[in-house]
């Protein structure tokens, strides 16, 4: 039992470590406050505990073998990711244009829902999220164990360590937020991260 529970730790690790989406949605965030990236993390988790119960019921067998709710799915997050991506650069533009004090205002006016619900529609738009979860959760079920309940168990598992996996992230980019929030740092990021969020989007668009 411990050592599938370290396995499984491992194998979270790896999969908060790898680079996407979300990752670069919750330093976006944290440049701004580490309220709002620690929200927009509190956001993505649910979304990931939501994908493991989903699985754990079955229901992303379906979303798998249908090609037609795959598609509609891909296409919706898709277009989630390059909203995110042109609010960005429209961000950057207008630091550019010497706005910063009133894009620090309007993010400083920002609810702690909009941060929340951030984190949990990039997640949830998210196909490959729901059928990585069908995959992943089952192969640490312990043998002769209630299918059921320990999916679930391990889903809300996931999710709690990626909070403090994701958690360093903010903390981080807190320390360094007096000297990323400069003008000309913050515009660059905020033009990094939305071009990265609007490729993601149509590399998600254009899949097979």
């Amino acid at each position: 039992m411990l050592s599938t529970l370290l396995a499984f730790l491992g194998a979270c690790t790896l999969i908060a470590a790898s680079p996407g989406p979300s990752t670069v949605l919750i330093v976006k965030q944290s440049l701004r406050s580490r309220r709002s990236g620690f929200l927009t993390v509190l956001g993505n988790e649910t979304g990931v505990f939501l994908w493991g119960v989903v699985a754990a019921l079955g229901l992303t067998a379906l979303l798998a073998a249908s090609e037609v709710a795959y598609g509609v799915m891909r296409f919706a997050g898709a277009l989630v990711l390059v909203v995110f991506g042109v609010q960005a650069l429209r961000r950057a533009r207008r630091s550019g244009d010497g706005e910063e004090a009133e894009d620090f205002r309007e993010s400083r006016g920002r609810t702690g829902w909009a941060a929340y619900r951030g984190g949990l529609l990039l997640n949830l738009a998210n196909p490959k999220a729901a059928v990585f979860a069908m995959s992943f959760l089952p192969q640490f079920v312990p043998t002769g164990a209630p299918h059921l309940p320990a999916m679930i168990g391990l889903a809300a598992l996931w999710a709690v360590y990626e909070v403090g996996y994701y958690g360093l992230y903010v903390w981080f980019v807190g320390r360094l937020r007096n000297l990323l929030s400069r003008a000309g740092a913050r515009r660059r990021l905020e033009q990094v991260s939305g071009g990265v969020l609007l490729l993601l989007g149509v590399r998600l668009a254009l899949e097979g």
